[in-house]
């Protein structure tokens, strides 16, 4: 699903409130944003900014490579299971009764 809100937007209203002109607050409801929401963007934005060797909170693109990586780990998975089915149902048909 996208997000309602441009990358531009966000990254301003991430300046925006690393400047502190307002409280977080205030620029969240100016912004007709939740506090929480922005709150996450910057603490999202300073995530990216730091050194790649910190990996405590991982990146929009990590994110989106992980959630990649977890369907086709699952869409495997399943693809595995129809074979073992299968290798089953063809290995029973292929044994003689003596």
């Amino acid at each position: 699903m996208p997000s309602p809100h441009s990358p531009e937007f966000r990254r301003r209203a991430v300046e925006l409130a690393r400047q502190g002109s307002k409280s977080t607050v205030e620029l969240a409801k100016d912004l007709g944003i939740s506090r929480s929401c922005l709150q996450n963007w910057v603490a999202q934005a300073a995530a990216e900014e730091k050194a790649a060797g910190d990996a405590a909170r991982p990146t929009s693109a990590e994110k989106k490579e992980l959630a990649e990586l977890r369907r086709r780990n699952k869409q495997l998975e399943s693809e595995n299971q129809i074979l073992k089915r299968a290798a089953a149902y063809f290995a029973s048909e292929n044994v003689l009764p003596k």
